[in-house]
Protein backbone atom coordinates (compact mmCIF):
# COMPACT_ATOMS: atom_id res chain seq x y z
CA UNK A 1 0.00 0.00 0.00
CA UNK A 2 1.09 3.17 -0.68
CA UNK A 3 2.10 6.21 1.56
CA UNK A 4 0.71 8.71 -0.49
CA UNK A 5 -2.84 9.53 -1.08
CA UNK A 6 -4.09 8.25 -4.64
CA UNK A 7 -4.46 10.55 -7.76
CA UNK A 8 -8.11 12.41 -7.46
CA UNK A 9 -6.73 13.28 -11.57
CA UNK A 10 -8.71 11.05 -14.17
CA UNK A 11 -6.22 10.34 -16.66
CA UNK A 12 -9.00 8.30 -19.27
CA UNK A 13 -9.10 9.46 -22.31
CA UNK A 14 -5.56 11.67 -21.66
CA UNK A 15 -2.81 12.26 -24.14
CA UNK A 16 0.46 11.57 -21.90
CA UNK A 17 3.93 12.11 -22.77
CA UNK A 18 7.00 11.16 -20.38
CA UNK A 19 10.44 12.58 -21.22
CA UNK A 20 13.28 9.92 -20.60
CA UNK A 21 10.25 7.69 -20.64
CA UNK A 22 12.66 4.67 -21.13
CA UNK A 23 14.58 5.33 -17.64
CA UNK A 24 13.86 3.47 -14.26
CA UNK A 25 11.10 5.61 -13.83
CA UNK A 26 9.74 6.54 -17.07
CA UNK A 27 9.13 2.51 -17.44
CA UNK A 28 7.51 1.88 -14.09
CA UNK A 29 5.73 5.08 -14.71
CA UNK A 30 4.13 4.22 -17.92
CA UNK A 31 3.64 0.36 -16.90
CA UNK A 32 0.97 1.90 -14.13
CA UNK A 33 -0.45 4.10 -16.13
CA UNK A 34 -1.22 1.46 -18.64
CA UNK A 35 -2.23 -1.36 -15.42
CA UNK A 36 -4.85 1.26 -14.12
CA UNK A 37 -5.75 3.69 -16.67
CA UNK A 38 -7.33 3.92 -20.32
CA UNK A 39 -5.00 6.80 -21.57
CA UNK A 40 -5.90 8.04 -25.32
CA UNK A 41 -2.22 7.82 -26.12
CA UNK A 42 0.62 6.97 -24.00
CA UNK A 43 3.99 8.73 -25.45
CA UNK A 44 7.72 7.81 -24.34
CA UNK A 45 10.11 10.73 -25.77
CA UNK A 46 13.37 9.69 -25.40
CA UNK A 47 16.80 9.14 -27.30
CA UNK A 48 17.86 5.74 -27.36
CA UNK A 49 16.56 3.51 -30.37
CA UNK A 50 17.87 0.35 -28.38
CA UNK A 51 16.04 1.19 -25.31
CA UNK A 52 12.92 1.92 -26.88
CA UNK A 53 12.85 -1.43 -29.04
CA UNK A 54 13.26 -3.42 -25.63
CA UNK A 55 10.62 -1.50 -23.81
CA UNK A 56 8.21 -2.32 -26.54
CA UNK A 57 9.02 -5.80 -26.85
CA UNK A 58 8.37 -6.07 -23.15
CA UNK A 59 5.58 -3.97 -22.75
CA UNK A 60 4.14 -5.97 -25.74
CA UNK A 61 4.61 -9.52 -23.81
CA UNK A 62 2.89 -8.30 -20.44
CA UNK A 63 -0.07 -6.16 -21.55
CA UNK A 64 -0.64 -7.48 -24.95
CA UNK A 65 -2.40 -5.73 -28.17
CA UNK A 66 -5.07 -4.01 -26.96
CA UNK A 67 -2.68 -2.07 -24.44
CA UNK A 68 0.01 -1.64 -26.98
CA UNK A 69 -2.64 0.46 -29.17
CA UNK A 70 -2.14 3.37 -27.07
CA UNK A 71 1.93 3.63 -27.11
CA UNK A 72 4.08 6.05 -29.32
CA UNK A 73 7.45 5.85 -29.20
CA UNK A 74 9.17 8.89 -30.28
CA UNK A 75 12.64 9.41 -31.01
CA UNK A 76 14.26 13.02 -29.29
CA UNK A 77 16.87 15.35 -27.29
CA UNK A 78 14.98 17.54 -24.81
CA UNK A 79 17.87 19.60 -26.30
CA UNK A 80 16.47 19.84 -29.61
CA UNK A 81 13.55 22.01 -29.48
CA UNK A 82 11.96 22.03 -32.49
CA UNK A 83 11.50 18.13 -31.67
CA UNK A 84 9.53 18.50 -28.66
CA UNK A 85 7.35 21.09 -30.29
CA UNK A 86 6.19 18.73 -32.80
CA UNK A 87 6.11 16.07 -30.03
CA UNK A 88 4.05 18.09 -27.44
CA UNK A 89 1.18 19.03 -30.16
CA UNK A 90 -2.09 17.61 -28.80
CA UNK A 91 -0.75 16.28 -25.15
CA UNK A 92 -2.30 16.99 -22.00
CA UNK A 93 0.31 15.72 -19.34
CA UNK A 94 3.89 16.11 -19.75
CA UNK A 95 6.27 14.53 -17.62
CA UNK A 96 9.96 15.49 -17.51
CA UNK A 97 11.76 12.84 -16.39
CA UNK A 98 14.84 13.04 -18.83
CA UNK A 99 17.94 14.44 -16.96
CA UNK A 100 22.16 13.21 -16.95
CA UNK A 101 21.82 12.88 -13.10
CA UNK A 102 25.31 11.06 -12.79
CA UNK A 103 27.67 13.35 -9.81
CA UNK A 104 30.59 12.81 -11.24
CA UNK A 105 29.91 12.45 -15.00
CA UNK A 106 28.35 16.20 -14.75
CA UNK A 107 31.14 17.46 -12.29
CA UNK A 108 33.52 16.07 -15.47
CA UNK A 109 31.34 16.72 -18.64
CA UNK A 110 29.46 20.08 -17.21
CA UNK A 111 28.56 21.43 -20.60
CA UNK A 112 26.97 18.28 -21.43
CA UNK A 113 25.15 18.56 -18.33
CA UNK A 114 23.79 22.03 -18.68
CA UNK A 115 22.81 21.71 -21.85
CA UNK A 116 20.47 18.43 -21.14
CA UNK A 117 19.36 19.33 -17.42
CA UNK A 118 18.89 23.25 -17.33
CA UNK A 119 19.00 24.05 -21.61
CA UNK A 120 16.45 21.28 -22.22
CA UNK A 121 14.01 22.17 -19.18
CA UNK A 122 13.82 25.43 -21.38
CA UNK A 123 12.93 23.45 -24.36
CA UNK A 124 10.48 21.30 -22.54
CA UNK A 125 8.66 24.71 -20.87
CA UNK A 126 8.28 26.29 -24.72
CA UNK A 127 6.93 23.54 -26.32
CA UNK A 128 4.14 23.00 -23.57
CA UNK A 129 3.27 26.64 -24.04
CA UNK A 130 3.22 26.15 -28.03
CA UNK A 131 1.14 23.56 -27.60
CA UNK A 132 -1.04 24.31 -25.22
CA UNK A 133 -0.27 21.66 -22.62
CA UNK A 134 -2.71 21.64 -19.57
CA UNK A 135 -0.30 19.83 -17.12
CA UNK A 136 3.17 19.79 -16.55
CA UNK A 137 5.59 17.63 -13.73
CA UNK A 138 9.56 18.11 -13.77
CA UNK A 139 10.95 15.66 -11.81
CA UNK A 140 13.90 16.68 -9.50
CA UNK A 141 16.42 15.81 -6.94
CA UNK A 142 16.86 16.60 -3.17
CA UNK A 143 20.51 17.59 -4.63
CA UNK A 144 19.04 20.98 -6.07
CA UNK A 145 18.73 21.87 -2.60
CA UNK A 146 21.57 23.92 -1.55
CA UNK A 147 23.82 22.10 -3.82
CA UNK A 148 27.16 21.64 -3.95
CA UNK A 149 27.28 19.76 -7.68
CA UNK A 150 26.61 20.78 -10.83
CA UNK A 151 24.35 17.91 -10.96
CA UNK A 152 22.49 19.38 -8.05
CA UNK A 153 23.19 23.34 -9.28
CA UNK A 154 21.56 22.44 -13.07
CA UNK A 155 18.29 21.01 -11.05
CA UNK A 156 17.95 24.20 -9.12
CA UNK A 157 17.94 26.07 -12.43
CA UNK A 158 15.73 23.56 -14.03
CA UNK A 159 13.03 23.51 -11.21
CA UNK A 160 13.02 27.40 -10.55
CA UNK A 161 12.28 27.25 -14.68
CA UNK A 162 9.51 25.12 -14.64
CA UNK A 163 8.00 27.30 -11.13
CA UNK A 164 8.46 30.56 -13.02
CA UNK A 165 6.86 28.88 -16.45
CA UNK A 166 3.89 29.56 -14.59
CA UNK A 167 3.92 33.29 -15.28
CA UNK A 168 4.14 33.31 -18.81
CA UNK A 169 0.97 30.76 -19.41
CA UNK A 170 -1.11 34.02 -19.58
CA UNK A 171 -4.34 32.71 -21.38
CA UNK A 172 -3.07 29.35 -22.19
CA UNK A 173 -3.25 28.20 -18.63
CA UNK A 174 -0.42 25.92 -18.76
CA UNK A 175 0.57 24.89 -15.07
CA UNK A 176 4.07 23.44 -14.29
CA UNK A 177 4.92 21.98 -10.72
CA UNK A 178 8.00 20.15 -9.81
CA UNK A 179 8.77 16.74 -7.65
CA UNK A 180 11.25 16.30 -5.41
CA UNK A 181 12.48 13.33 -3.90
CA UNK A 182 15.80 11.39 -2.55
CA UNK A 183 17.82 8.28 -3.88
CA UNK A 184 15.37 5.40 -5.38
CA UNK A 185 16.09 2.36 -4.15
CA UNK A 186 16.53 -0.22 -6.36
CA UNK A 187 16.78 1.82 -9.65
CA UNK A 188 19.16 1.70 -12.29
CA UNK A 189 22.64 3.41 -11.07
CA UNK A 190 21.54 3.17 -7.47
CA UNK A 191 24.14 1.99 -4.55
CA UNK A 192 21.57 -1.03 -4.00
CA UNK A 193 21.92 -2.82 -7.11
CA UNK A 194 25.53 -1.92 -7.21
CA UNK A 195 26.26 -3.83 -3.44
CA UNK A 196 24.22 -6.34 -4.97
CA UNK A 197 26.80 -7.09 -7.89
CA UNK A 198 29.53 -7.08 -5.42
CA UNK A 199 27.72 -9.59 -3.10
CA UNK A 200 27.27 -12.16 -6.23
CA UNK A 201 30.52 -11.69 -7.26
CA UNK A 202 32.01 -12.77 -3.74
CA UNK A 203 33.08 -9.68 -2.82
CA UNK A 204 35.08 -9.55 0.48
CA UNK A 205 34.27 -5.89 1.63
CA UNK A 206 32.09 -3.63 0.04
CA UNK A 207 33.53 0.50 -0.08
CA UNK A 208 31.68 2.95 1.77
CA UNK A 209 33.02 6.74 0.93
CA UNK A 210 32.24 7.85 4.65
CA UNK A 211 30.63 6.11 8.22
CA UNK A 212 28.63 9.14 8.56
CA UNK A 213 26.62 9.89 5.70
CA UNK A 214 22.69 9.64 5.33
CA UNK A 215 20.73 9.84 2.20
CA UNK A 216 16.70 9.56 1.71
CA UNK A 217 15.23 6.48 0.11
CA UNK A 218 12.15 5.94 -1.82
CA UNK A 219 11.40 3.19 -3.41
CA UNK A 220 10.09 3.33 -7.29
CA UNK A 221 6.85 2.38 -7.35
CA UNK A 222 6.47 5.33 -4.36
CA UNK A 223 8.14 7.61 -6.70
CA UNK A 224 5.66 7.04 -9.51
CA UNK A 225 2.47 7.33 -7.10
CA UNK A 226 3.88 10.12 -5.63
CA UNK A 227 4.01 12.10 -9.28
CA UNK A 228 0.99 10.71 -10.00
CA UNK A 229 -1.17 12.08 -6.53
CA UNK A 230 0.72 15.21 -6.65
CA UNK A 231 -0.80 15.51 -10.55
CA UNK A 232 -4.36 15.68 -8.54
CA UNK A 233 -3.13 17.93 -5.83
CA UNK A 234 -1.17 21.02 -7.92
CA UNK A 235 -2.15 24.40 -8.51
CA UNK A 236 0.88 25.02 -10.47
CA UNK A 237 4.38 26.81 -9.04
CA UNK A 238 4.37 24.20 -6.57
CA UNK A 239 7.74 21.70 -5.48
CA UNK A 240 6.16 18.67 -3.71
CA UNK A 241 8.28 16.92 -1.33
CA UNK A 242 7.87 13.49 0.25
CA UNK A 243 7.77 12.27 3.78
CA UNK A 244 10.31 9.44 3.48
CA UNK A 245 13.19 7.66 5.45
CA UNK A 246 16.57 8.01 5.69
CA UNK A 247 19.36 5.34 6.19
CA UNK A 248 22.56 5.75 7.15
CA UNK A 249 25.02 4.08 4.38
CA UNK A 250 26.81 1.68 7.17
CA UNK A 251 23.50 0.28 7.76
CA UNK A 252 22.57 -0.29 4.01
CA UNK A 253 25.87 -2.39 3.83
CA UNK A 254 25.10 -4.17 7.16
CA UNK A 255 21.41 -5.51 6.37
CA UNK A 256 22.82 -6.17 2.79
CA UNK A 257 25.84 -7.91 4.02
CA UNK A 258 25.69 -9.29 7.39
CA UNK A 259 29.36 -9.12 8.89
CA UNK A 260 30.66 -8.38 5.89
CA UNK A 261 33.64 -5.91 6.53
CA UNK A 262 33.46 -2.09 4.68
CA UNK A 263 36.55 -0.33 3.29
CA UNK A 264 36.45 4.07 3.61
CA UNK A 265 37.28 5.43 -0.01
CA UNK A 266 36.34 8.94 1.01
CA UNK A 267 33.80 11.56 -0.66
CA UNK A 268 33.70 11.73 -3.98
CA UNK A 269 33.48 14.94 -5.77
CA UNK A 270 30.08 17.20 -5.40
CA UNK A 271 29.11 14.45 -2.80
CA UNK A 272 27.64 15.92 0.43
CA UNK A 273 27.59 13.59 3.80
CA UNK A 274 23.47 14.51 4.27
CA UNK A 275 21.25 15.38 1.53
CA UNK A 276 18.40 17.54 2.29
CA UNK A 277 15.23 19.00 0.33
CA UNK A 278 14.04 21.83 2.01
CA UNK A 279 16.48 24.58 3.65
CA UNK A 280 15.47 26.70 6.57
CA UNK A 281 15.02 29.45 3.79
CA UNK A 282 12.68 27.70 1.54
CA UNK A 283 10.48 26.20 5.03
CA UNK A 284 9.29 29.74 5.73
CA UNK A 285 7.06 29.17 2.20
CA UNK A 286 6.08 25.71 2.66
CA UNK A 287 3.15 24.04 3.68
CA UNK A 288 2.76 20.54 5.57
CA UNK A 289 0.16 18.34 3.80
CA UNK A 290 -0.08 15.18 5.84
CA UNK A 291 1.98 13.22 3.33
CA UNK A 292 4.40 15.68 1.96
CA UNK A 293 5.31 19.30 1.84
CA UNK A 294 4.94 21.88 -0.74
CA UNK A 295 7.40 24.38 -1.38
CA UNK A 296 5.05 27.81 -2.46
CA UNK A 297 6.23 29.60 -5.37
CA UNK A 298 7.55 33.05 -4.49
CA UNK A 299 6.23 35.31 -7.28
CA UNK A 300 2.60 34.69 -8.68
CA UNK A 301 1.41 36.34 -11.12
CA UNK A 302 -1.20 33.92 -12.32
CA UNK A 303 -4.67 32.77 -10.97
CA UNK A 304 -4.14 30.47 -8.41
CA UNK A 305 -5.28 29.25 -4.94
CA UNK A 306 -2.91 28.77 -1.81
CA UNK A 307 -2.62 25.27 -0.94
CA UNK A 308 -4.20 24.36 2.43
CA UNK A 309 -1.77 22.75 4.98
CA UNK A 310 -0.04 23.55 7.99
CA UNK A 311 3.20 25.92 8.71
CA UNK A 312 6.11 24.61 9.57
CA UNK A 313 8.24 26.06 12.91
CA UNK A 314 10.48 28.65 12.46
CA UNK A 315 14.09 27.44 11.38
CA UNK A 316 12.50 24.10 10.18
CA UNK A 317 14.77 22.07 7.48
CA UNK A 318 13.96 18.76 6.28
CA UNK A 319 17.27 17.01 6.07
CA UNK A 320 18.31 12.95 5.68
CA UNK A 321 20.07 13.43 9.12
CA UNK A 322 17.87 15.03 11.21
CA UNK A 323 14.79 13.31 9.91
CA UNK A 324 12.64 11.17 12.47
CA UNK A 325 11.72 8.47 10.06
CA UNK A 326 14.00 5.81 9.65
CA UNK A 327 14.34 3.06 6.81
CA UNK A 328 15.37 -0.50 8.94
CA UNK A 329 17.40 -3.14 7.38
CA UNK A 330 14.55 -6.33 7.30
CA UNK A 331 12.65 -3.16 5.62
CA UNK A 332 14.91 -2.49 2.88
CA UNK A 333 15.65 -6.13 2.43
CA UNK A 334 12.30 -6.76 1.71
CA UNK A 335 11.88 -3.84 -0.77
CA UNK A 336 14.92 -5.23 -2.72
CA UNK A 337 13.39 -8.76 -2.34
CA UNK A 338 10.06 -6.53 -4.28
CA UNK A 339 12.55 -5.92 -6.81
CA UNK A 340 14.10 -9.23 -7.63
CA UNK A 341 11.56 -10.28 -10.22
CA UNK A 342 11.71 -7.07 -11.92
CA UNK A 343 15.47 -6.69 -12.06
CA UNK A 344 15.35 -10.85 -13.89
CA UNK A 345 12.85 -9.41 -16.17
CA UNK A 346 15.03 -6.69 -17.38
CA UNK A 347 17.93 -8.68 -17.60
CA UNK A 348 16.11 -11.15 -19.60
CA UNK A 349 15.30 -8.44 -22.02
CA UNK A 350 18.44 -7.43 -22.35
Amino acid sequence: MSRFAPTSLDLDGKVILVTGGTGSFGRRFIETVLTRAKPRKLIVYSRDELKQSEMQIDLAERFGPEKMAVMRFFLGDVRDRERLILAFRGVDIVIHAAALKQVPAAEYNPSECIHTNIMGAENVVWACLTNRVQTVIALSTDKACNPINLYGATKLASDKTFVAANNLSGDIGTRFSVVRYGNVVGSRGSVAPFFQRLIARGATELPITDVRMTRFWITLNEGVEFVLSSLGEMHGGEIFVPKIPSMKMTHLAEAMAPGLPIRLVGIRPGEKLHEMMISADDARSTVDLGDRYAIEPAFVEYRREPLKGGKLPEEFSYASDTNDDWLSGPQLLAILNDYAPQQRRRRAAD
